[in-house]
């Protein structure tokens, strides 16, 4: 038995190979270039592209369990759809797959709706799959060190609704839990949704807050001007991305992205441990760019 692991060297695909390897798991690590990866011991790094059919028969030949990541691209539902197509041909016994949260409800941003697609198929198809739906990223706002540090400006334009955003290192813990139980299970276990979001609904003008705490300065909320916002991300990013994240931010801006008591305790059961603060991640994000 194996887990194969797509997005293996990105933010959370590297620490899911990471803690299967350090679990005694037989961990199969994706990437186009193998001998570039610095995969830990005992991890066998396979050559392979979601977007190559002959390339992901071989990658999930003998593969128990696989764990689907895809990222923000644009052709992302084509890279999931054939992938969990292939996978189930290949015998896969169980599936954890990214999603994102409000997946059904964003209909007007991209990624969301590609990645409820992709629910759709699951469902339908009744493959054996937990689905983690986690919130926007803490270490998203790790890239905003400048305009707060020196401008003592928190800039993404999140709103007064409220998200209840996530750390990274939560999702990969919970990704992990799910693939080591459905891996270790002798039969395929039934489908599972998980809400991955912190425990605070987050605002800008709290996010300044906690920023001031972290690096003692006056930091404030930049506002929710979305046109400046769209014009930053295309300065790092292709306008259909930056057009995506601004449509992104329109939505939390008008209905916000709070997680639920019930979510959070869930969350919480899955996790063995309440999920990580913001409050702590600021405060770890600024010790390090002190340091």
């Amino acid at each position: 038995m194996s887990i194969l692991v797509t997005g293996s060297t990105g933010r959370i695909g590297a620490q899911v190979v990471a803690q299967l390897a350090a679990s005694g798991a037989s961990v199969r690590a994706l990437t186009r270039t193998p001998q570039k990866a610095g995969f830990p011991a005992g991890v066998t790094a396979v050559r392979g592209d979601l977007l190559d059919a002959d390339a992901m028969r071989l990658a999930l030949a003998g593969v128990n369990t696989l764990f689907l990541l895809v990222s923000n691209a644009p052709d992302e539902l084509t890279q999931a759809i054939n992938t969990l197509g292939l996978a189930r041909e290949a015998g896969v016994k169980g599936i954890v797959y990214l999603s994102v949260t409000r997946s059904a409800e964003y209909t007007d941003v991209s990624h969301f709706t590609a990645k409820y697609a992709v629910e759709r198929m699951i469902e339908q198809m009744e493959l054996p799959a937990t689905v983690l739906r986690p919130s926007y990223f803490f270490q998203n706002d790790a890239t905003l060190k400048d305009p707060l540090t020196k401008a003592g400006l928190y800039v993404s334009p999140v709103g007064d609704k409220g998200v209840s955003m996530v750390d990274v290192r939560d999702i990969a813990d919970a990704a992990v839990v799910e693939l080591l139980r459905r891996d270790r299970s002798p039969a395929a276990l039934p489908r599972a949704t998980y809400e991955l979001s912190g425990p605070d609904a987050l605002t800008g003008a709290s996010l300044a807050n906690l920023w001031s705490d972290a690096l003692g300065r006056d930091v404030r909320y930049a506002g929710g001007d979305l046109d400046a916002f769209e014009r930053a991300v295309k300065t790092q990013a292709p306008a259909w991305l930056a057009y995506d994240l601004r449509a992104m931010m329109r939505r939390y801006q008008v209905d916000g992205a709070v997680a639920t008591p019930a979510d959070i305790e869930r969350l919480t059961t899955l996790l063995g441990r309440p999920p990580r603060s913001y409050r702590d991640f600021a405060r770890e994000t600024a010790l390090g760019w002190q340091a």
